[in-house]
């Protein structure tokens, strides 16, 4: 430890001998005047300057100023003396005081105030603060009152070597591709170091390796690292780990170092070609197989990496280059074989091909090493399969005339069995395209035959399916698109293309144009449409119209006179023949009609109508029409007001003398049991017994009569309907005279054959004296009421 520090203090210490010779000559030859600043023990030799060299000097402040200077990092049982103020005004009496301000004054640096000496109470880091800037004043110790205008001094700290270099962006990563020549630039690294790198050796770095040799290699001065050995090979090892190693004091003896890592990756490049894994590869299809379906895979290994390792696969020689086809899956790099064109057992069971695995990215600097590509041959064996029948035409168009004969054979499709077997075929109509059953085909020959008669204006194109089918397989099936087309034949007359209707003015000009009309004709002839124009052969000589063919295929009415009057006659009907040019022609005649209109002068129709002539002056069409619309308005409100007043004149309530027991009683009726099979047939609940005969009611009316009501008021308007009905239903209920006296005989017969006999209490031998009826109250509420009829019988014989 003491040699340590005796090291360091002699660095640090040399320059500073050398600065002390070096400034003090400049101290003394600096111009000065009565009061100066200086290190420590240079005040005997400021006395020596004769007095023709203060003559000489111009007058100035009584201060001169040099940096003062303090080691770092020291640390003494002592505060250190940095250096001494004094000024010439200070006789040694001790009348001047000595003032210190500024960074650190009074905590870190201390002045003695007497003498002037300036002492560092705390060590100093030169890496925290490199200098000090403080103010110096010398001021009359009783008064206080400055003796001289302050001024401004340094304190630098000089700096030792306590700081060791280091690596601020480490631990380092970098690439290098592989393969590469010795001095190629890997990286760059770069340590800092703390100290101060003008003052001394401190902060000169110099760079080595410590691990990675012999790799790679670095500058020392400017730490970029290379490679230092050729041909590094990816394939055999990826990854580097490289240690540096920065060292202080230029790389002498007793300097600080700081390491870091470097991870050098080399990079992928492509030396290296595919190789197949076998040279032979065997493979089987079935002949059926769907085109562009894979058969099979082969691989090409590839040592290098990424976009160095892609491949592409190509058939380079072989019997099937046409039948088969090579791609390449980007996943995987695999070869896939697929089908090119349609396999056939029957006529080649086998295939040999040569496939070929070729680098897509080539690196020209390793091309001399040797083809970047391999081959392997492909052995492809075809197996048999139950074919489907094949037609001898993938489509057929067949042609047809609209006015062809029923059951007339139209064309013929044909198909055979591919296999060796060779089945024979059946021929049908896939009828979901042939909804209309428009057409037949013999299921023996194919020849397909006209079913219902055809109209090409209606629909000009057939297009069917056929299906073949193996008669030993039916599973077995083929398809096959048949287009009939419709040819044209002459069988439908020209007529006007819209209904026209034309308009002649009064004062109209003979020869004026009155209507262009034009024809239209469904037929299509192959040399277009020409029609022909004629009139009625009694209408040749008409007297007030003419017509006139236009080159263009349509036709001109023109007037042979003037002075038309809509009085005289409105409307003029005029009928004209079209006839075309086919093979046999067709005609038709359509009539024009001509309507006399009033025109202005310019020839403008104004109106047609003939109420202009015949409606009273000042009334025209439109103000007649609005008065017929308010009359009809007045007579709907006249009737809507009557209707409201029926309505309202309509009582709300019912009248006392209306009599409503009847339809109450009807809703309290029980019905008539399973022979009931009409609401209220009587006959149907007679006694079968007495259909040829009379029978006696059974019902007997009650010997009791019920006390008759007495008449209710009048109801005033303000009486609640459901109040007044609730009453007379509870008096219909509870009177036994009320009619119908029959209601009870729904329950006298039972039917014929009764095992159980009657059940009727009516046939009964006992007398009604004997027989007690409360026991139907607890039958439930649907013999209530008939309890409550029987109980008050009872009452009253008991009265």
């Amino acid at each position: 430890m003491p040699e340590r520090l005796t090291e360091m203090l002699m660095d640090t210490w040399t320059p500073l001998i050398i600065l002390w010779i070096t400034v003090l000559p400049s101290i003394y030859m600096a111009p000065m005047n009565q009061s100066q600043v200086l290190p420590s023990g240079s005040s005997t030799g400021l006395k020596r300057l004769t007095e023709e060299q203060r003559v000489l000097n111009r007058s100035k402040r009584g201060w001169v100023w040099n940096q003062m200077f303090v080691l770092e990092e020291f640390s003494g049982p002592e505060p250190i003396l940095v250096g001494r103020l004094h000024t010439d005004l200070d006789p040694g009496s001790s009348k001047i005081k000595y003032i210190l301000s500024g960074d650190g004054a009074g905590t870190i640096f201390v002045i003695n105030d007497k003498t002037g000496d300036i002492h560092a109470m705390k060590r100093l880091d030169r890496e925290e603060k490199a200098e000090y800037t403080l103010t110096a004043q010398a001021v009359d110790r009783d008064t206080n009152q400055p003796l001289e205008p302050p001024s401004e001094f340094i304190i630098k700290v000089q700096d030792i070597n306590d700081n060791a270099p280091e690596f601020v962006d480490g631990p380092y990563h970098a690439t290098v591709p592989e393969m590469s020549v010795v001095g190629t630039f890997v990286t760059k690294v770069t340590a800092t170091d703390a100290d101060d790198p003008v003052y001394g050796n401190s902060a000169k770095l110099v760079y080595s390796i410590l691990e990675g040799q012999p790799y790679f290699s670095i500058e020392p001065h400017t730490a970029i690292i290379k490679t230092a050995l050729p041909n590094m090979d990816r394939e055999a090892k990826e990854e580097y780990f490289v240690v540096i190693q920065a060292k202080d004091m230029g790389g002498h003896m007793g300097g600080l170092s700081g390491t870091t890592t470097v991870t050098i990756t080399l990079t992928d490049v492509n030396d290296n070609p595919p190789k197949f894994a076998q040279s032979l590869y065997h493979f089987s299809v079935m002949e059926d197989v769907a085109l562009g379906e894979p058969i099979g895979r082969v691989k090409a290994n590839d040592l290098d990496i990424g976009e160095n390792a892609k491949s592409s696969y190509d058939i380079i020689e072989g019997d099937g280059m046409d039948i088969f086809e090579i791609t390449t899956d980007a996943q995987t790099q695999d070869g896939i074989i697929r089908v090119r064109k349609p396999l056939d057992f029957e006529t080649k069971k086998s295939y040999t091909l040569k496939v070929e695995a070729a680098n897509i990215h080539i690196d020209p600097r390793f091309i001399s090493g040797g083809p970047f590509k391999d081959t392997a041959t492909v052995k492809i064996v075809v197996e048999d399969a139950d074919e489907p029948p094949v037609f001898s035409s993938p489509t057929y168009l067949l042609e047809v005339h609209e006015n062809a004969a029923i059951n007339s054979v139209i064309g013929q499709v044909t198909a055979h069995d591919p296999d060796v077997s060779s089945s024979p075929i059946r021929f049908s109509i896939d009828r979901h395209t042939d909804l209309e059953r428009q057409f037949n085909i013999n299921a023996e020959d194919g020849k397909i035959t006209l079913a219902t008669p055809l109209d090409r204006e209606t629909n000009m194109w057939h297009n069917i399916t056929i299906v073949a089918t193996e008669t030993r397989n039916h599973s077995q099936v083929s398809r096959v698109p048949v287009a009939i087309k419709v040819l044209d034949v002459n069988d439908n007359a020209p007529e006007f293309a819209s209904e026209h209707e034309a308009f002649l003015c009064e004062n109209g000009k003979p020869g004026q144009v009155i209507q262009i009309v034009s024809a239209i004709d469904k037929d299509d002839p192959k040399n277009g449409h020409y029609f022909l124009y004629s009139l009625l052969p009694e209408m040749v000589n008409n007297p007030n119209f003419t017509i006139k063919k236009n080159e263009d295929n349509t036709l001109s009415i023109l007037a042979k006179h003037s002075g038309f009057s809509r009085q005289k006659q409105e409307v003029y009907l005029l009928p004209i023949i079209i006839s075309d040019s086919g093979n046999p022609p067709m005609s038709s005649t359509s009539t024009l009609t001509i309507r006399v209109c009033g025109c202005s002068s310019d020839g403008i129709v104004q109106s047609c109508n003939v109420e202009a002539y015949v409606l009273p002056i000042g009334l025209s069409m439109g103000a007649l029409i609005a008065i017929l619309a308010c009359i009809i308005l007045l007579l709907v409100i006249v009737v809507l007001f009557v209707t409201l007043r029926r309505h309202k004149n309509e009582p709300l309530i019912i009248k006392d003398d209306e009599d409503v027991r009847e339809n109450i009683i009807r809703y309290d009726d029980e019905g008539g049991g399973e022979e009931d099979t009409e609401a209220f047939d009587i006959a149907t609940l007679q006694n079968p017994d007495g259909i040829n005969g009379f029978l006696p009611r059974k019902d007997i009316k009650p010997d009791l009569q019920f006390m008759p009501r007495q008449g209710l008021a009048p109801v005033p308007n303000g009486v609640d309907v459901d109040e007044f009905i609730n009453v007379r239903l509870h008096e219909a209920d509870n009177d036994p005279t009320a009619p119908p006296y029959d209601s009870i005989q729904i329950y006298g017969y039972e039917g014929r054959g009764s095992a159980a006999g009657s059940l009727s209490s009516l046939e009964s031998s006992t007398s009604d004296s004997d027989q007690n009826f409360d026991y139907l109250s607890e039958w439930g509420p649907r013999f209530k009421r008939l309890g409550e009829l029987y109980s008050v019988g009872e009452s009253d014989k008991e009265t």
